[in-house]
């Protein structure tokens, strides 16, 4: 009876282990194509979203820029444009990635959301790097200072994670099968970065239009991750509830589009 009782808990180790080797493998490989090993190789990845979120931060300070509140710009500026390099660039990397790595699907244990899930937590990794060393810089110097709620803070970025994540495996999938997937994402995400909140904060909006802006699940996020940085000076506007079903829509979405893709993928 004991042995007979351990089996399954055996074969679910074994299998997490496997797909533990599988996930690391393939985030080896996909940060060795991406950076190599000349200049500062890996450091990109994180160094890359800094640079952006660098900029957009020191462009709005020296020119005065006004986001509709009294909120300091350094952390407003890097609670923003770190949340849109979050859940921005994760589509772009999944998007048509099965193609080009065809040869893997030869691999027993290798299957379709094993490489999309690999890519989005290299991104996921990055844009967390990014935003908490630009965050712990800026404190250091005094331009800024530490969250008042860690942990809504943290919170607010998973949610925000999970939704870039379950939009990107998705269109990733759908992409497979449709090429206009692609061609209509980018300028849907340029459409959609002034819309994600990362300029702008919902309380400074007209009442007419706070509540269509969070129809956008990612302003949400915003909001929150805000809340949970600036504290009681910061009024924010937010349901979670509804973020959290529009992610979980998405990823039922996104799952059954991998599955329907995972029978047509072909190995060259």
């Amino acid at each position: 009876m004991s042995s007979a009782g351990a089996s399954p808990h055996k074969g679910l180790a074994h299998s997490w282990a496997v797909q533990r080797r599988v996930i690391s493998a393939l985030l080896m490989r996909e940060v060795m194509t991406r950076f190599g090993r000349h200049n500062i190789g890996f450091l990109w990845l994180f160094v890359e979203p800094m640079m952006f979120t660098l900029g957009v931060t020191t462009l709005w300070t020296l020119t005065g820029m006004n986001h509709g509140s009294s909120l300091p710009i350094v952390p407003f500026a890097i609670t923003g444009y770190s949340s849109v390099l979050l859940w921005r660039n994760m589509p772009n990397r999944c998007i048509l990635a099965i193609t080009p790595n065809l040869a893997l699907m030869y691999h027993r244990n290798v299957r379709v959301i094993d490489i999309y899930f690999a890519r989005v937590v290299l991104e996921g990794v990055g844009a967390t790097i990014s935003f908490t060393m630009l965050a712990l810089i800026f404190t250091a110097i005094g331009w800024s200072k530490l969250p008042e709620d860690v942990l809504q803070l943290i919170g607010g970025w998973l949610m925000i994670a999970w939704f870039g994540a379950s939009l990107a495996i998705f269109l990733g999938a759908l992409s497979e099968q449709y090429e206009l997937v692609e061609k209509l994402w980018h300028p849907s995400a340029y459409l959609l970065f002034p819309l994600s909140g990362a300029g702008f904060i919902v309380d400074g909006l007209p009442h007419a239009a706070q509540q269509y802006i969070l129809w956008l699940p990612m302003v949400n996020g915003v909001e929150f991750v805000r809340e949970g940085y600036f504290g009681a000076s910061f009024h924010a506007h937010y349901d979670m509830a509804y973020m959290a079903v529009c992610n979980m829509a998405l990823t039922i979405a996104a799952l059954a589009q991998v599955r329907k893709i995972g029978k047509l993928v072909t190995p060259e």
